[in-house]
């Protein structure tokens, strides 16, 4: 076989031998490395993409890793069918294991030396219908930038031409309407030709929104996992229903706090000779839920300072901390009680209630 770097009488290499694998995944050709079970490489190779899967059916059980990234989630689940423990890895900490250079080779056997360590992490394996379901948020939050992306240059181009509308979403329907009005001279006829592609392009990305946005409301009516998420104040539907489609394993957290720290939400320590100095927050986690949170946070920011009643502890420390801070806190805290429901699969209760 080849690529074996160990070979019985015969002349060929004995599989029986492999118990690690590191598998480095591309589109087309994909690298392995296997070891035995001394960590000691065993075999070395290429795989084209339709040899993969036959090569694994043949191989015995072993553990299997790979780094976690868009493809690895479907990799992983075709492989584990086939009998073997696969585990994916974040990207982040294979890197440590490179000796040098940077090849597939060099990654596989990476890939193969961190799978074996014992206090490694790894990230829990997707089902198929939970990327579905995380397809149909990102392509949700695709279509949201790229009308952000329209609306600011509508706004731009009738600037120009001394034409301007209140900021919000709700006031473009002013300038919509103003393109759509052939009577007004203040827009010449060229322009009025490009603006009213832009104005299309606008319309047409708000009724794709509005059809996802139905979606994602039955889905969160038939998940009783996301109607406990929506009763947490700050948390609708959109965020509720992409925690649940980005977070595959809550018990794959050890408490609520390292769940906030992957979601990126926890201070970045820079501590040294027992000096303890916590800076901004670490960013290291999930981008999409980060945001969602903190965009909650900075909605309770704004029922609070309207005088909404049970949100005195939000306006006591608005008090000693600036707003954007505040909204990262009440995140965390978010991220906390999310954890708490989907550990113990209960609802969230006011602190009022609690107390009675």
């Amino acid at each position: 076989m080849v690529g074996c770097l160990r070979t019985t009488k015969q002349g060929s290499c004995s599989m029986k031998e492999v118990s690690i694998i590191g598998l480095d995944l591309a589109k087309n050709v994909f690298q392995i490395h296997g070891a035995d079970v001394d960590d000691m490489p065993v075999v070395r190779r290429k795989l084209r993409r339709g040899e993969v899967l036959p090569f694994f059916a043949k191989l015995p059980a072993c553990l299997v890793g790979m780094e976690a990234c868009g493809g690895s989630h479907y990799w992983a689940r075709e492989i584990a069918a086939l009998g073997h423990d696969v585990r994916l890895i974040p990207p982040a900490y294979v890197k440590p294991f490179v000796k040098r250079g940077k090849t597939d080779a060099a990654d596989a056997e990476a890939i193969c030396e961190a799978v074996s360590r014992k206090s490694m992490r790894f990230v829990p394996i997707k089902s198929a219908d939970q990327q579905a379901t995380a397809m149909v948020l990102k392509v949700r939050d695709l279509l949201v930038r790229q009308q952000t992306q329209a609306t600011n240059a509508l706004r731009a181009h009738l600037n120009e031409l001394g034409i301007i509308a209140a900021t919000g979403v709700a006031k473009v329907s002013q300038l919509i309407a103003i393109v759509h009005d052939p009577a007004d001279a203040r827009i010449p006829t060229a322009a009025r030709f490009a603006l009213t592609t832009l104005v299309g392009q606008i319309e047409a990305l708000s009724n794709e929104l509005k059809r996802l946005e139905r979606a994602i409301v039955a889905m969160v009516k038939h998940d009783p996992d996301i109607q406990r998420l929506a009763t947490i104040p700050g948390v609708g539907a959109i965020t509720a229903a992409s925690i649940k489609a980005l977070v595959p394993d809550i018990g794959g957290f050890k408490s609520a706090r390292h769940f906030a720290a992957w979601i990126g939400l926890t201070p970045k320590p820079h501590s040294s000779g027992g000096k303890e100095r916590l800076g901004g927050i670490s960013k290291m986690g999930n981008p999409t839920l980060r945001k969602l949170l903190v965009l909650g946070g900075m909605g309770m920011l704004r029922r609070a300072k309207n005088n909404e009643v049970g949100l005195d502890w939000v306006r006591r420390l608005l008090m000693r901390r600036p707003g954007k801070v505040v909204a990262v806190a009440m995140a965390n805290k978010t991220a906390r009680i999310a954890f708490a429901l989907l550990s113990k699969g209960e609802v969230y209760r006011k602190p009022a209630e609690m107390a009675a």
